[in-house]
């Protein structure tokens, strides 16, 4: 039996902190210079707060002073942590459940020794749920079952994210899960032209190097993008790269699943896009850059 992973073999150190009477200009002079995200407010070095650069954002949109603001008025408090021994799977539930993306960690005394962030945890745990959308057979389908960025959901379809939801960063996943039949290939083929009769005909599949019949690549392609759709924001294209590397049944469960791996300066992003055969095996490799815009209103 494997051991299981703790939160020491993966958390980062040394953290940056702060102590609580500092103003929130010289915190934000510390998170611009160090290229980082949070500042843990410590007192006596026991971890009591956190702050990060959205709430700076919001601290200056609220009009107040940030010179003369201390980092105690503004922080996040009480603080969530976790014991350097925990298991990852211990701080991917408290990520999850109390919808944060950074965990500082304590040791014995209690005394900040570390800090694991979602990225961290995604390396390790790649299917984490935070936002699931209740799929549950026979429910009623209204506007507040689906996303602002969405006109829709079906019964069949399962989505799941793992971020932020207002704010998409490195590492967010998302997932779009459907079942691929006989009504998508046919009116796929319809919508597109491509009546290939590998995708339409069973004797005619049984005869080609697939020995079956098999959906149409771009159709199963067309999961990325019900994927990204389901990111926060208004997601838009601006380039995607596949490899094609298996079939996909008549009637098999398929899976995109994206992830963000870089941030290309104001809103673009580049994603690993992958697209996963019901035996969790890739049939799609790709990756995507995409434009993250503001949801009209």
């Amino acid at each position: 039996m494997l051991a299981p992973i703790t939160i020491r073999e993966i958390m980062q150190t040394p953290v940056e902190t702060v102590t609580p009477e500092q103003s929130v200009q010289r915190a934000a002079s510390r998170l611009v210079g160090g290229e980082i995200g949070s500042l843990v407010i410590c007192e006596h070095e026991t971890p009591i707060g956190i702050i990060t650069d959205v709430d700076l954002t919001e601290l200056v949109a609220d009009g107040n002073d940030p010179e003369t603001t201390t980092v105690r008025e503004i922080m996040s408090s009480p603080l969530i942590t976790v014991d350097q021994s925990a298991s990852i799977q211990i701080a991917a539930e408290k990520i999850r459940e109390h919808g944060i993306k950074r965990l500082p960690v304590v040791g014995e005394a209690g005394t900040l020794v570390g800090i694991v962030t979602t990225t961290d945890l995604s390396n390790y745990i790649p299917h984490l749920v935070r936002h699931k959308r209740d799929h549950r057979p026979g429910k009623e389908q209204t506007r507040h079952d689906v996303r602002a960025d969405t006109a829709y959901e079906n019964d069949d379809w399962e989505y799941e994210y793992f971020g932020d939801e207002g704010q998409i960063d490195v590492g967010d996943t998302v997932t779009f899960s459907k079942t691929v039949g006989e009504e998508d290939i046919r009116a796929f083929a319809e919508a597109s032209g491509d009546t290939n009769r590998l995708h339409l005909e069973a004797p005619f599949g049984e005869k080609t190097r697939f020995g079956e019949r098999i959906a149409h690549g771009t159709l199963v392609a067309g999961l990325i993008s019900a994927a990204l759709a389901r990111l926060p924001g208004l997601t838009i294209y601006l380039s995607q790269d596949l490899s094609f590397l298996g079939p996909v049944q008549l009637d098999e469960r398929i899976t995109a699943e994206c992830r963000v791996i870089e941030h290309l300066g104001e809103n673009q992003f580049r994603l690993s896009t992958d697209v996963l055969g019901s035996d969790g095996e890739a049939v799609i490799e790709g990756e995507a850059v995409v434009i993250s815009d503001t949801i009209p209103e």
